[in-house]
């Protein structure tokens, strides 16, 4: 806002300035906690020569991705077939029609880092658009066309066949890193979606090695310094192999994904360090990310004073003066040198320590230690938040703390998932019932929703109920279901959008199935309406869901690991599906210790496919269940319910006796 650039948002007005001005359009596309975003606005956009070639030949748009997802998949997708990569900052160059003719990511004001400076591209730009206008306009034109086809698939002829999940697990085996677990080289980032699916392969196929890899990854990440130690969360992406060195931001996203995979991992193996892990972050989520409304922020930055990490880093003398005697074996356990194990480039000849463990501890001796570093760490200059709440990511937080609700029986989750529900759907929801995607205190909710927004929070309100019993949840979900379809699905050939039919034209529309840092929107609204239709009866879409299994079959074949939260559903379809119908003793509160004590042994087990219904309602699977002086469980399954079970003692001991595994058991 307060650069010497003069900046426009996203507007009609700004179109209209570069049709009127016959001037090129300069997009830059960042978000809050982007650290290079701020390197290049300090170094560019602040500085006045640059500001003044920008001013006079561009029409200058700046753009927060995470508010304009559908803006940044089309110009990341032009960015990544100009240049082969991708990133943030964003830097592109448009016709005033907003079609792109060249860009890239962060540049330098002067050559250098192997980069051009951004003062040589800009009077390089003038001059082409000056003297060779056609030239450009003829690659913009063709550039556009490529885009518009982008993300068109061809249906497959055939059904999808469970063993393509066997062919996601052996690519995952072959880029998995033995010795610091997770995938692929540095950077290094989390394969949430990845390890997720890898933990419903290896209890459909009794995997040894699946789960291996599971725990491992998990393991490491949390005793690394991707981890934040003092106060609980985790960074975005670990730029060494070994998980120590962060880019030091704080995702929501990251960590509701996170949260998912350890809590199901707590699940699949009972480890108290995954437990551990997720009490932390989601008290850093209250303490830090919630609003006073409910709902949760985006970010935290990387930097603050202007150093990356500096909140988050230590020095040997500091570990020493604060914790006094306990010191040395402080320093000994979180590996604390003199030396320093990291060094900001932007800093140099300051060596600093960030936390991390080499194993586990066993019993903790450093409770108070850490809240005693944890204290003096809150005196320093804190990193910048976002603090706008997004309907989306919001979603992806309340299925988990829905989820960690019941698998650790924290039903105070559970209460905050759906304070958080209760806001998006009050706030940013307009009166006819569509969404909106974002809002911030003191400014009205804007924005009209994408796919991912309905996905997401679809999959929360069903996970909300199962862990309340709630039926407004599932009304709701339902309200979110008729609009996805209305709005969202190509009535052609099948498929997500990821705009609706009456958004803001722009120069493409996609329906784009792979994963990248969250999972595919439409992926998640198959695994969320799966689940929905086992829940309610309805299988209304099921057409339309086995459509988009065959639409995606060839994808899912041949680059299973770039579709994973496609397979997590494709594996939810391919069962079987347990259906639990949980009825409290008659007369009972919905919430007495009998009814919990029941539903926390159901939950507490590694068992994906499954849904959970209780209480009384006309929902199909508890309608004309019989009520009694005890809990009775029904245990459905391949379309037909078992005798009920009646009372604590007997229903733990048949939850017992059912099986870790389902079929098609071929590796270990």
């Amino acid at each position: 806002a307060h650069n010497p650039v003069d900046w426009y948002p996203w507007c009609p007005e700004a179109l209209s300035q570069a049709r009127q001005r016959d001037c090129p359009i300069f997009l830059s596309i960042g978000y809050s906690a982007c650290h290079w975003c701020h390197v290049m606005e300090h170094e560019s956009f602040q500085n006045e020569e640059i500001a003044r070639l920008l001013n006079e030949h561009f029409v200058c748009i700046k753009v927060d991705r995470e508010e304009r997802p559908d803006l940044d998949q089309i110009y990341m997708a032009a960015v990544q077939m100009i240049s082969g990569s991708g990133g943030w900052p964003m830097s592109v160059f448009l016709t005033p029609e907003g079609k792109p003719f060249t860009g890239g990511t962060y540049f330098p004001p002067d050559d250098r880092y192997g980069r051009p400076g951004f003062r040589r591209i800009l009077n390089s730009l003038i001059t082409l658009w000056r003297d060779r206008r056609a030239q450009v306009e003829e690659a913009a034109e063709d550039l556009t066309q490529h885009l518009q086809s982008f993300g068109a698939i061809g249906g497959s002829v055939g059904e999808v066949q469970p063993q393509v999940l066997l062919g996601a697990r052996e690519r995952l085996a072959n880029l998995f890193d033995p010795t610091h677990g997770g995938f692929g080289s540095p950077p290094k980032f989390l394969h949430v979606m990845d390890l997720r699916l890898l933990l419903r392969i290896s209890r459909r196929h009794e995997d040894s090695h699946s789960l291996h890899m599971v725990r491992h990854s998990l393991e490491r990440m949390a005793l690394g310094g991707l981890r934040d130690h003092l106060g609980g969360g985790f960074a975005r992406y670990s730029t060494d192999e070994r998980w120590l060195v962060p880019h030091f931001e704080k995702m929501l996203y990251d960590n509701a994904l996170l949260a998912r995979a350890y809590t199901e991992a707590y699940q699949a193996t009972g480890d108290a360090l995954f437990r551990e892990v997720l009490e932390q972050l989601f008290t850093w989520v209250e303490r830090e990310m919630t609003s006073p409304e409910g709902g949760f922020y985006s970010s935290q930055d990387a930097d603050s004073e202007g150093e990356e990490g500096k909140f988050y880093v230590w020095t040997a003398e500091e570990i020493d003066r604060l914790l006094g005697d306990q010191a040395a074996a402080f320093r000994l356990t979180y590996n604390v040198s003199p030396r320093g194990n990291w060094e900001d480039r932007h800093a140099p000849g300051q060596p600093k320590n960030i936390l991390h463990l080499s194993r586990r501890l066993g019993p903790d001796p450093f409770v108070v230690a850490r809240a005693t570093l944890f204290a003096a760490r809150e005196q320093r200059v804190r990193p910048g938040r976002d603090d706008k709440i997004l309907t989306s990511w919001n979603g992806l937080m309340i299925t988990a703390l829905a989820h960690a609700a019941c698998a650790l029986d924290r039903p105070d989750y559970a209460d905050r998932a759906a304070r958080a529900a209760d806001f998006l759907l009050s706030t940013l929801r307009r009166a006819d019932g569509r969404l909106l995607r974002t809002w911030s205190a003191g400014h009205a909710a804007k924005i009209d929703a994408c796919l991912d927004d309905y996905a997401y929070l679809l999959e929360g309100l069903v996970t909300l109920y199962e862990a309340t019993g709630t039926i407004r949840w599932l009304t709701e979900a339902q309200r979110l279901v008729a609009i996805l379809f209305a709005q969202f699905w190509d009535t052609k050939e099948g498929g997500f959008f990821y705009t609706a039919h009456d958004h803001e034209h722009l120069i493409a529309r996609g329906k784009d199935p792979h994963d990248g840092a969250t999972p595919a929107p439409g992926a998640v609204a198959l695994t969320a309406l799966l689940r929905l239709s086992r829940l309610t009866g309805d299988t209304t879409h099921l057409p339309a869901i086995e459509q988009m299994f065959r639409l995606h079959r060839g994808l899912m074949e041949t680059h299973p690991t770039a579709v994973s939260q496609l397979l997590i559903a494709l594996d939810f379809y391919f069962g079987p599906v347990r259906e639990y119908a949980v009825i409290p003793p008659a007369g009972a509160e919905p919430d007495d210790a009998p009814t919990r004590h029941v539903l926390a042994a159901i939950h507490r087990r590694f068992e994906p496919n499954k849904v959970v219904a209780r209480g009384s309602s006309d929902l199909p699977l508890l309608a004309g269940k019989e009520t009694g002086s005890e809990p009775r469980l029904y245990i459905c399954e391949n379309f037909a319910c078992q005798q009920p079970l009646v009372g604590v003692e007997a229903i733990e001991a048949a939850l017992a006796a059912i099986p870790g595994a389902t079929d098609l058991k071929e590796p270990k």
